[in-house]
């Protein structure tokens, strides 16, 4: 049996606020505008947080209106610098047309290891930040590493929290949710292990959007296709096309009844339909370039997952995948 290990990050992890402020950027525009067109990239960190990308969009959101969203999630005492243009009219022709507003990869992935159909040291350190931050709302981070389901060494760092009282929170969550009493004395825990700290968030270190896309997607042992999510609307097919291949991963697995389920998708800027769309089913490849059950353009994918409806802020905590999303 394989060793495995996977991390997650808090909500208040500094990459994480800029993911969140990246979508609520993302939302407003679109809230005014269904078709705006937007690429918002954060950064943030020791009282400066940068607002930089592209909107092209009918809305008429202002900078002091962009402000007031960052402020409202990161603080008054922020300096913000603002700096948003139009789209590239070059990008843009091949956009109008339904194309995709970009090359690139995107994978989807499904296993039966977990009701999620995720990884399940996924699944463990999610959950595990989950219920951690819900006592210490602080930032943070949790790491599991298992071998086949056995868990051997869990790691947590909280901010703002005493390493005796987080070890006891942390084993019992472990042992009453995620081990049988046999193999919980077996499960080392790294509790705070370079010491308790305070300071956390933007005051300790800088952040940035699109950063955390392992823990976006499934975790360190599945390949992804490289593209960030936050902060791009459906046209950006990195985030809609790794949706949808998702999507089709979760089908496919439920159809099947398989075990194991990968999704390859590629496209090329201005074409609507990926130049690549293959499944690999339990080992098995399959080519469904030309699946008509699937309208795999931009246009397509947002009609089929209902991306008008979606809030994006929403997804830029806890993961895009195993939510009940959509796309699942």
């Amino acid at each position: 049996m394989s060793i495995k290990t996977c991390e997650f990050v808090s909500p208040k992890h500094p990459d994480k606020i800029c993911d969140f402020i990246a979508d609520s950027i993302l939302d407003a525009y679109l809230e005014d505008d269904k078709e705006s067109r937007v690429a918002i990239e954060v950064m943030g960190g020791h009282n400066l947080i940068t607002i930089n990308g592209e909107v092209t969009s009918k809305s008429t959101k202002s900078k002091s209106d962009i402000e007031k969203i960052v402020r409202d999630i990161a603080g008054v005492h922020n300096k913000i610098l603002v700096q948003i243009v139009l789209q590239s009219s070059q990008i843009a022709k091949g956009v109008d047309v339904g194309g995709a507003g970009d090359q690139g990869i995107m994978k989807g992935y499904a296993t039966n290891d977990t009701p999620e159909y995720l990884p399940l040291e996924y699944v463990l350190a999610r959950d595990l930040c989950k219920k951690i931050f819900a006592a210490y709302p602080y930032d943070g981070k949790t790491q599991v590493t298992i071998e086949g389901k056995n868990i051997l060494t869990v790691v947590a760092s909280f901010q703002n929290t005493k390493s005796s009282e987080l070890l006891k929170l942390v084993r019992d969550i472990v042992e009453v949710d995620f081990v049988d009493k046999a193999s919980a004395s077996s499960v080392e825990y790294l509790i705070n292990p370079a010491g308790e700290w305070t300071q956390g968030g933007f005051d300790a270190d800088t952040g940035l959007s699109g950063r955390k896309i392992v823990i976006d997607n499934y975790g360190p042992e599945i390949p992804i296709g490289g593209g960030s999510f936050s902060g791009k609307d459906y046209t950006k097919v990195d985030r809609s096309g790794a949706y949808m291949a998702r999507r089709i991963a979760v089908e496919l697995l439920e159809k099947r009844n398989a075990k194991e389920v990968f999704i390859k998708l590629a496209y090329a800027i201005g074409k609507s339909a990926p130049v690549m769309a293959l499944a690999i089913v339990d080992d098995k490849e399959e080519d469904i370039l030309n699946d008509l059950s699937y309208d795999l353009s931009p246009r397509g994918i947002r009609e089929y997952l209902k991306l008008e409806k979606v809030k994006f802020r929403d997804t830029a905590l806890w993961g895009h995948f195993g939510r009940d999303f959509e796309w699942r």
